[in-house]
């Protein structure tokens, strides 16, 4: 008796269109558990993660996302019939295709940032030289004013020595002028 019923439910399902949905269900279930189970993901350089997933149609796609880089946010790898492309994004946002031999899921995110030509902020840059330059010229201007004391105190020890001399000089003949003039007054004054 259960053969019979079997044998006649089989058809019976087939003409109302019951367990066909199921099948297809089962069949896209497996094939999206199949590229479930082919992603992986693993620690990479730099403060990295690579994560790699193989799709239905056998195109690889690697991507390697950045923690902490100020230049790169990712950097996607796509293999596909043997035609490899790497895409590089920036922190804004900025998405470049880059042509490149070296491996980018290895590099520093320094040499993938450069190979893009995503340029390093230059306000850090320019704080960081202008602390430089500012210490440099504080320094120069210190030994600048030292110079110039140095100048000023020997320049005063010319002008006071000069001074006292000039004195002297003016101080004698002060004297040699007021002794010609008492001669000359007691030749007129008999």
């Amino acid at each position: 008796m259960r053969k019979k019923i079997c044998l006649f439910a089989i058809p019976l399902m087939a003409v109302l269109g019951i367990g066909c949905s199921s099948t297809t269900n089962d069949t896209t279930n497996a094939n999206t558990t199949a590229t479930q189970a082919q992603a992986t993901t693993s620690p990479g350089p730099d403060n990295s993660e690579i994560s790699t997933s193989v799709d239905a149609s056998g195109t690889r796609t690697e991507t390697r996302t950045f923690r902490e880089h100020p230049r790169i946010q990712k950097v996607v790898v796509t293999t596909k019939d043997g035609a490899r492309t790497v895409k590089v994004t920036s922190r804004s946002g900025e998405e470049k295709v880059v042509n490149t031999t070296e491996n980018v899921l290895e590099a520093t995110g320094d040499k993938v940032a450069d190979a893009a030509g995503f340029v390093a902020d230059k306000s850090e840059d320019v704080a960081g030289k202008t602390v430089s330059t500012s210490k440099t010229v504080g320094k120069e201007i210190g030994d600048k004013a030292e110079d110039v004391k140095d100048k000023t105190v020997s320049t005063s020890k010319d002008v006071g020595e000069k001074t006292v001399e000039g004195a002297k000089k003016v101080g004698s003949k002060t004297a040699s002028g007021a002794k010609k003039v008492g001669r000359a007054v007691k030749k007129v004054i008999p």
